[in-house]
């Protein structure tokens, strides 16, 4: 059975009081450049720094006892890796974690010291690698979009957004393997029937794009090298394109130049921090690459944990070595 708002709901009541309320920010000086009214939903403040946290504490504490005494697994370049840990510390739950081995160190490092154990391969071999760990030791797979309870638990995010600013006339999601733009399109056809999903992705990772255009899964042949490091899956989930297809109004992709330039806009005009996925949702408004005639419009801010060793953001944010 597909997944309904009425999932999000009840994510939203059992993550009440564990998961942060997420701030919702807004700009005169954004509001006037764009010409909408824009509101940031600020998942940068959500516990171990992203929206992951939400879906991995939903999925994980709805395991069953011997579930949990098993052990989780996951594989993760960052931020699902991070939610994961956390919500399987809070729990007492076991968790192992498959990531890149290129993926940022700030994310392995928190990943760690929420007590997970990694396994390290090659990107493109991370989902192979958990199949085979899954087998050998009976762990339940917490799957980073393609699972029903993650799906529901990140769409929470935008649940929050319209219970305090009510209903919107777009709202913008970063997309990498869809399980936030999945959940919170859910939320949306419940709490803003009018409003437009649309889902952004990097250029250099436009999968999603594809496969939501032309209703079957799409994958990238290798790990595609955008700064967005979030969005980065080599394909999105049969669960995801299933309720994209049903409930995302349109979906677009913006440069890399777009994100960076957007990026450092959220950071020297904003004050906040983010991570460049995070620019990727606001980056076609801000470039006046998308049209969006009518008035008000939401931006998830997915995510903080940024990695300023890498040359691109510590320009971006003028940080001088």
């Amino acid at each position: 059975m597909e997944l309904d708002s009425s999932d999000v709901r009840n994510a939203f009541v059992r993550l009440s009081g564990i998961c942060n309320r997420t701030p919702i920010l807004t700009s005169r000086t954004l509001n006037w450049q764009i010409g909408m009214n824009i509101y940031l939903k600020c998942e940068n403040f959500q516990r171990a720094g992203a929206f992951k946290f939400r879906g991995a504490y939903n999925a994980i504490s709805q395991l069953t006892s011997a579930q949990k005494e098993a052990g989780v697994i996951t594989h993760s370049s960052g931020n699902h890796a991070q939610g994961v840990a956390l919500a399987a510390k809070l729990l007492g739950v076991r968790a192992i974690v498959v990531m890149p081995e290129d993926a940022p160190p700030i994310k392995r490092a928190a990943t760690e010291g929420y007590g997970a154990e990694i396994v390290f391969c090659q990107a493109i071999e991370r989902e192979a690698v958990t199949e085979s760990l899954l087998t050998a030791h009976g762990y339940t797979l917490i799957h980073p979009y393609d699972n029903d309870q993650i799906i529901a638990g990140q769409g929470t995010a935008a649940w929050e957004l319209f219970d305090e600013i009510g209903e919107l006339d777009y709202l913008f999601v970063p997309v990498g393997g869809g399980g936030l733009i999945s959940g919170c399109a859910l939320a949306a056809a419940d709490r803003s029937p009018g409003c437009s999903v649309i889902g952004v992705e990097p250029e250099l990772a436009a999968d999603a794009n594809r496969s939501w255009r032309e209703g079957q899964i799409h994958s990238l042949e290798q790990v595609p090298n955008t700064i967005a490091d979030g969005l980065r899956p080599l394909h999105i989930g049969l669960r995801n394109l299933s309720i994209m297809r049903r409930y995302v109004s349109d979906m677009t992709t913006v440069s890399e130049e777009a994100i960076v330039t957007t990026f450092g806009y959220i950071w020297d005009r904003l004050k906040i921090i983010v991570e460049p996925s995070s620019a990727v949702a606001l980056a076609p408004l801000l470039e006046g690459s998308y049209r969006a005639p009518k008035k008000r419009a939401g931006i998830i801010l997915s995510g903080g944990n940024l990695d300023i060793s890498n040359p691109i953001i510590a320009a971006a944010l003028s940080i001088k070595g």
